[in-house]
């Protein structure tokens, strides 16, 4: 009985060595698809920095386009004044026209309905309003430093 279980135990210790072996291979698979996994978010990561890079040198090469291209021009003369005018201009007539209308309902509600300045004002600069203000200033003041801060 002994020498059966001898055999029995000796038969299947002879294959301890390739389970510990099989057990082994699939751990170095798993560890290599990870180190493969991190290296392709790696160059995933290296990817989009590249990405970003360009679009920044993009945006400074446009930049130094447009200057060159404004210093090529010539501005003297009234075509150059009537050039640089035009955004200007157009941005009083739209405040003098928001005012024109914004007053109109001012006057409208303190004389004709008799309302008080400070019950009215609230309705007549709205959120709306302040939408275009804030676009407005934005555009003159912010739009260089939020292309900065990008």
């Amino acid at each position: 009985m002994l020498t059966l279980l001898g055999s029995v135990l000796g038969f299947a210790t002879s294959f301890a060595p390739r389970i510990f072996e099989h057990f082994q291979d699939k751990a170095d698979r798993a560890h290599e698809l990870a180190m493969v996994d991190r290296q392709m978010e790696q160059m995933r990561l290296g990817s989009e920095l590249k990405l970003q890079e360009i679009n920044v040198q993009a945006d400074i090469a446009e930049t130094r386009a447009i200057y060159r291209h404004d210093a090529t021009m010539k501005n003297d003369g009234w075509v150059g004044g009537l050039r640089a005018s035009v955004r200007p201009v157009v941005t009083y007539l739209l405040l003098g026209l928001l005012i024109a209308i914004k007053s109109v309902g001012l006057y409208a509600l303190v004389v004709l309905e008799g309302m008080m300045v400070s019950e009215a004002l609230p309705q007549i600069w709205d959120d709306q309003t302040g939408a275009v203000w804030a676009a407005v200033v934005s555009f003159w003041f912010g739009a260089r430093s939020m292309t900065r801060s990008k």
